[in-house]
């Protein structure tokens, strides 16, 4: 078992992204099809799988497709008010750490891209206390990504060196992949899994403008930092309507919860 580093976050929630909850909603890469297979593979069975800091539920709805039910629960509202929908979907405004659920009443709890917020010896009692015999949690993360060569220098320099200092404290857990974030479970190993997409330079600038170092950045500096960024990119990006393939490796810390 990884005993690693615990994550606590007192009192309120950390809202780093109500205020672009549309954008989040527009721009925010969706999971591959593979990584809610292989979570559907190892879950004792697929009636019913609880999604903690949904956002706007680019995973939930992937969750849907595997599973009869998802309950996909957020502390902010905005994201709610913009998640998407599904049949087999149903959101709630609740903290990771509070689903409301009955005990015993899932088959897998799952997280993408938030657990670095939570409270996480709360949010791993609330896992055992929801979860069916032989149920399943995942810890699901993506760092940075990678294009090619000609933009990934542009790229780096401003994720690095232009609103580096702006990424919340937790930045460093989606970093290392998890790895040294608390995880009392017996590990289950995964798939090698990445996050692809095909995009423009306007939905690539999309993405980047809903980081929470950017918006931090923005309030913090006199100049908004995305125009420079635009101007240095699209210098090399080229005609913004040429597609190039972005890529997201995907980490997926997944265990079996006793």
């Amino acid at each position: 078992m990884n005993t690693g580093v615990r994550v606590v976050n007192a009192g309120a929630f950390k809202d780093h992204f109500s205020e672009r909850s549309e954008d989040y909603a527009s721009y925010r890469p969706h999971y591959p099809d593979a990584l809610a297979q292989f979570l559907a593979s190892i879950a004792p069975a697929t009636r019913c799988a609880l999604e903690c800091g949904c956002g706007t539920g680019q995973f939930s709805v992937l969750l849907g497709a595997h599973f009869d039910q998802v309950v996909a629960t957020d502390a902010s509202a905005a994201q709610i008010e913009n998640a998407a929908r599904h049949t087999n979907v149903t959101y709630r405004c609740a903290p990771a750490e509070s689903s409301g659920l009955g005990d015993g009443s899932v088959d897998l709890v799952a997280v993408a891209q938030a657990a670095h917020w939570f409270d996480l010896d709360a949010f791993y009692d609330e896992a055992r206390r929801v979860a069916r015999p032989g149920g399943v949690i995942a810890l699901v993360s993506y760092g940075p990504m990678t294009v090619d060569p000609e933009t990934d220098p542009v790229i780096g320099h401003f994720y690095r060196d232009v609103v580096g200092h702006y990424w919340p404290p937790e930045r460093a857990h989606v970093e290392d992949g998890y790895e040294k974030l608390f995880f009392p479970f017996e590990l289950i190993d995964p798939p090698d899994l990445a996050i692809e997409v095909d995009w423009s330079l306007k939905a690539f600038l999309g993405y980047v403008g809903t980081w929470s170092s950017v918006g931090n950045a923005r309030k913090a500096m006199a100049q908004d930092p995305m125009h420079d960024f635009a101007n240095d990119l699209g210098a090399v990006w080229g005609d913004g309507d040429k597609v190039r393939r972005v890529r997201w490796p995907l980490k997926v810390k997944a265990g079996r919860i006793s």
